[in-house]
């Protein structure tokens, strides 16, 4: 999905010897998430990315589904998930299905002593709290509040943080995330009805070869299981790549809303999509200005797609006693709107700073253990006047 991009040392063509300064060649190495048949990146390695020497036994992180079917609306209290020192420990699945998994996580440490790779899912990681950088074999991407961080799947990853205080939205994806194909010329630029461009888009920066050699280990998650293997060369030994696949980070702040007259619907917010659901970022915007327009979203019922809000800051006219970090649920099947009382008192406001993420998925959502441990009871009768 991104554009093309280059770092670093690469021969003139693909595929022809590349020489180290000794003589011997440098390992070549094709990237894409979907075989030959999709983006893709080359990487030029110092030493050959396959040398395991050692793998340790599997752990099973599959999520632990409490409720597989249900039918009211449902409330999280995303900031009491517990902090956990390990990134990968701290990880926690609220909601999944087949296509994939909403995970909260408030990590203290960074990850320095492994590396981290998802071999099922591309990775959008949404920083709610914290700063940092992102090391990669592509290079580093610096982070802090408000950024989509995307992984392609299969992308090994070191997450260092400035402090102990950081909160994430991950979203692990089992198809490729992409750019609306309604933003996106038939060349691939990104138009100018869309709420971004490329200017938005950050690839990584400041390519460091590690030429080192020891012991390395690379977890590395495969259906629903974590694998310790072992390699005898740092995997961010890349002395150089190009293509069109690759990590880079959009923020939030970056989302340029669309208004109108009248309320516009839920697709103007839209920022990512793949073939099971879709990302959008509600961001401070101005309010409709017909007259007689009334600013709070009206009632509407989402037949094909569960709506998960994650709401992240500011003030939401549509909802009363939201909190930083709280997730709405409202599954297909069941009309939702605002609650009682906040369309009379939107009206005549001029703009709002609510700032927030939705995933809207095409096949039901499944709550966790860890989900019914942090939600907020009686939420479906709230709408009672």
């Amino acid at each position: 999905m991104p554009h093309y991009k280059s770092l670093g040392k690469i021969p003139h063509k693909r595929h022809i010897q590349f020489r180290k300064p000794d003589g011997s060649l440098y390992s070549e190495q094709l990237f894409s998430t979907e075989g030959f048949s999709n983006d893709y990146s080359i990487l030029y390695h110092t030493h050959a990315p396959t040398q395991i020497v050692k793998c340790d036994d599997p752990i099973d992180v599959n999520p632990i589904v409490a409720e597989e079917k249900m039918l009211k609306h449902r409330s999280l209290e995303g900031f009491n998930v517990k902090p956990e020192a390990d990134y990968l420990d701290s990880r926690k699945p609220i909601l999944v299905n087949s296509d994939c998994h909403i995970i909260l996580a408030a990590p203290q440490k960074s990850t320095t002593d492994y590396f981290y790779k998802n071999a099922d899912a591309d990775e959008m990681i949404f920083v709610h709290e914290g700063s940092g950088v992102v090391k990669t074999c592509y290079g580093e991407l610096r982070f802090s509040y408000g950024d989509y961080i995307v992984l392609p799947r299969g992308t090994i990853y070191q997450i260092h943080f400035d402090d102990e205080k950081n909160r994430l939205l991950i979203i692990e994806s089992f198809h490729p995330f992409r750019y609306p194909k309604r933003y996106m010329s038939k060349y691939g630029q990104l138009m100018e009805h869309s709420p971004y461009c490329e200017r938005d888009i950050r690839g990584p920066e400041n390519l460091v070869t590690n030429d080192l050699t020891g012991d390395f280990i690379i977890k590395t998650k495969k259906q629903g299981w974590l694998y310790g293997i072992h390699y005898n060369t740092h995997p961010f030994d890349v002395v150089g790549w190009d293509g069109c696949c690759y990590p880079y980070i959009f923020s939030i702040h970056d989302f340029e809303p669309i208004t109108g007259r009248v309320h516009q619907p839920p697709p103007v917010h839209q920022t990512f999509e793949t073939d099971a659901f879709v990302v959008c970022s509600f961001v401070p915007r101005l309010y409709d200005y017909h007259p007689l327009s009334i600013p709070a979203p009206y009632n509407h019922s989402n037949i094909d797609s569960d709506e998960l809000l994650y709401y992240v800051d500011g003030d939401f006219m549509s909802r009363k006693h939201v909190t930083r970090g709280m997730l709405t649920l409202h599954p297909a099947g069941i009309p939702h709107g605002p609650h009682p009382g906040t369309v009379e008192k939107s009206i005549g406001a001029k703009e709002t700073k609510e700032l927030a993420v939705m995933v809207d998925t095409f096949r039901p959502l499944k709550l966790t253990t860890t989900a019914l441990e942090i939600e907020n009871q009686g939420y479906v009768m709230s709408w009672a006047e």
